[in-house]
């Protein structure tokens, strides 16, 4: 397993952290996906390491922005 943090922008409330869980839970690998909102964090657990295009569209649909 890989645990990769991301930073995200933009994200105020449990929607938010509700829909940014939902998007990358939806890539290929991804086991599990903990946001922390007032941090602006994203945590994934997956398989293997992502690839940080997917990563960054998956949160772009999402509505937000992966900081890198």
């Amino acid at each position: 397993m890989t645990q990769s943090t991301y930073a995200v922008t933009g994200m105020t409330c449990g929607h938010c952290a509700a829909s940014v869980r939902e998007e990358l839970g939806e890539l290929p690998g991804v086991r599990a996906v903990d946001v922390d909102v007032p941090a602006g964090r994203v945590v994934v657990t997956s398989e293997s390491a992502l690839v940080l295009e997917h990563v960054e569209n998956a949160v772009r649909v999402a509505g937000y922005q992966l900081v890198r």
